[in-house]
């Protein structure tokens, strides 16, 4: 009645094709309940959802933090729904932050969504944004500051000092 490639003899699929590698369909997120307590980090090749209280970092491509959740540890995810307690870090393709959310630490992001009454402690930066700071701060590193030339000048070498000591004086 079953192939093994999920399929009915009449063409139509069954359920069975959505399942995943680790056995869970997909689209079900592993789950950290209300009543457990993780200290360590998560690493998750698919979507996790925190009801619990994590200390730790958070590695997934989805991640979502339940209204009565704790994470205390930096998140890094395509996507990241925020509905409880964070305290760290937050890089995220996409960052969303529900009115019950409380997060303190900073985000970077692509795209950022926050509900009136999250309380957001911290400073958010798009990622190309942290990148040109990044480029900018090492540049500037390499590059030894300029000394003006000219007493009173706040230009280093002005375009045309040189002109202006070389000609005669009219008159």
């Amino acid at each position: 009645m079953f192939s093994k490639n999920g399929e009915t003899p009449n063409g139509t699929s069954t359920s069975t094709d959505k399942a995943t590698s680790a056995g869970r369909p997909v689209g079900i997120p592993s789950l950290i309940s209300a009543d457990l307590e993780i200290i360590g980090n998560l690493r998750c090749a698919g979507d996790i959802q925190v009801d619990g209280r994590v200390e730790g970092d958070i590695r997934s491509k989805t991640v979502t933090i339940g209204e009565g959740a704790q994470v205390k540890g930096s998140i890094s995810a395509d996507r990241a729904t925020l509905l409880g307690g964070v305290d760290g870090e937050i890089k995220a393709d996409q960052v969303i932050i529900a009115k019950t959310a409380k997060v303190v630490g900073d985000i970077i992001h692509r795209s950022l969504s926050v509900e009136a009454g999250a309380v957001l402690d911290g400073h958010c930066r798009r990622f190309e944004a942290a990148d040109a700071a990044k480029r900018d701060s090492s540049a500037n590193a390499k590059i030894a500051p300029l000394k003006p030339t000219q007493p009173g000048s706040a230009i280093p070498n002005p375009p045309n000092a040189q002109k202006a000591v070389n000609k005669p004086a009219a008159g």
